[in-house]
């Protein structure tokens, strides 16, 4: 401190008395306070970024519904479709929901599609030939998505989390038009005879996009293509096409799903570089292209056992796929061989897949005694885990028939109890409602 200083704090001290000074610190504090008060809006806290967020995904999305649907309306709805479709209104109470049904699901197409709307009779009429459940079903999700957009999921898949959480804060929603997950990520079979159009796909038991996307009409406009052409092929009327599984699959499922928004992702971009799967392959972290989000495969698709895709605990998975009325297969059945059954059933492991193709392979080189041999050994272990099956099923249900005796039992002895109680405290407060009552020969 310099001498000059040091002299004028002296004389401070000199001129202000000792109580002044000692509140000076307090004057202060109270001059800041208020300065702070009055000069609030300077120093304002900005909304937090997931309140921002989540505004700007009501304007993106507003008017938007969750649609679902099924053979029923909701009113006769089995308990496990009404425990699903009962999360999705849970967890989205900002969000409009809706059913189509088996017997309303042509009138909505005629409303939407005829000539009081898009003006399309070909797709009204095409739709109502149809007869094969699955077709019609992915048709009308497609047709539901371009009418008036929104959410989609299939009636046996859950809502884990609202469907604000399907657009990560990082993004702005306005920026994105359609929102979709990985269901399949394995390229490395790519090449498979018969799991290679499978191997690489979007998910499509759960969507969300803005309404009018063309991607939405070209799926529908290839679906008729498509059909048409196989109707053409097998000398019958759309009516009584017979599809198989891989078929129904390329033709109007995740692969013509993902072949379609692929497409849809390279006629906005800009030079010779096109996008390919490849540009998705083991994802981390979501990513935006050509303004549809892309999701990793755990936020729909969680807890499939191959894929990477994770488990339904985990902070990203976003909906939880019961497949309990995925039973089409059965219509539309798989490629089975005759000793060796159906590649699918490794469900994608490597080694697993291997063996089954070295075992065709060498199946083709035996005499037909010999492949005999190898299908009646296959028909036997059928055979065996149907029994095995069976017995599980008939060991279940009498564990749950047990389970309800031992609660009916429980709840039986629990009622003796509270009876008896009752009798006790009625027993214990007779004397004191009507008196003490007279000892044998006391007049």
């Amino acid at each position: 401190m310099s001498p000059s200083t040091g002299g004028f704090h002296a004389k401070l001290r000199n001129r202000v008395p000792t109580q002044l000074r000692r509140t000076i610190p307090l004057y202060l504090t109270c001059l800041t306070l208020l300065f702070l008060v009055l000069n609030a809006d300077i120093f304002s806290i900005s909304p937090s970024e997931p309140v921002f967020k989540r505004h700007a995904f009501q304007k993106s999305f507003a008017g938007s519904k969750i649609w679902q649907s099924w053979k029923v309306d909701p009113f006769n709805f089995a308990t496990r479709d009404s425990s699903t479709a009962r999360s999705w209104t849970t967890k989205n109470p900002g969000f409009r929901y809706e059913v189509l049904t088996d017997t309303n699901s042509l009138e909505y197409v005629e409303q939407h599609f005829g000539t009081d709307g898009l003006n399309r009779p070909d797709i009204v009429e095409f739709y109502n030939a149809i007869n094969l459940t699955i077709i019609k079903a992915d048709l009308l999700r497609y047709l539901i998505m371009y009418a008036e957009g929104g959410v989609y999921a299939d009636i046996d898949v859950e809502a884990l989390k609202p469907v604000e959480r399907f657009v990560p804060a990082r993004y702005n929603p306005a920026d994105i038009d359609m929102v979709i997950g990985i269901e399949i990520d394995q390229p490395e079979f790519r090449d498979h005879p018969i799991l290679g159009q499978k191997s690489t796909s979007f998910c499509q038991w759960t969507f969300m996009c803005k309404p009018h996307l063309p991607v939405m009409l070209q799926l529908v406009e290839n679906i008729m293509d498509w059909l048409s052409g196989v109707a053409a092929n097998q000398g019958v009327p759309t009516s009584d096409v017979v599809l198989d599984f891989d078929e129904v699959i390329s033709g109007t499922g995740p692969s013509a799903f993902t072949a379609a928004v692929l497409k849809e992702m390279n006629r906005h971009v800009q030079g010779s570089k096109k996008i390919s799967w490849d540009r998705f392959h083991a994802m981390d972290e979501s990513r935006l292209v050509s303004r549809v989000l892309v999701l990793d495969v755990e936020a729909f698709a969680a807890g499939q056992g191959h894929s990477d895709s994770g488990n339904h605990n985990s902070r990203s998975a976003l909906v939880k796929h019961h497949y309990h009325a995925s039973n089409w297969p059965s219509k539309h059945p798989r490629f089975s061989h005759p000793a060796y059954g159906e590649v699918e059933r490794c469900n994608w492991d490597a080694a697993c897949v291997k063996k089954w193709g070295e075992d065709v392979e060498a199946y083709k080189k035996l005499s037909p005694q010999e492949q005999h041999v190898k299908i009646e050994e296959r028909k036997a272990e059928v055979a065996r885990q149907l029994e095995a099956a069976k017995k599980m099923q008939e060991e279940a249900i009498k564990l749950e028939q047990f389970g309800q005796a031992m609660k009916k039992a429980e709840q039986d002895a629990l009622r003796r109890v509270a009876d008896q109680a009752k009798e006790a405290k009625d027993a214990a407060q007779g004397p004191a409602l009507f008196g003490p009552r007279p000892e044998t020969g006391a007049f």
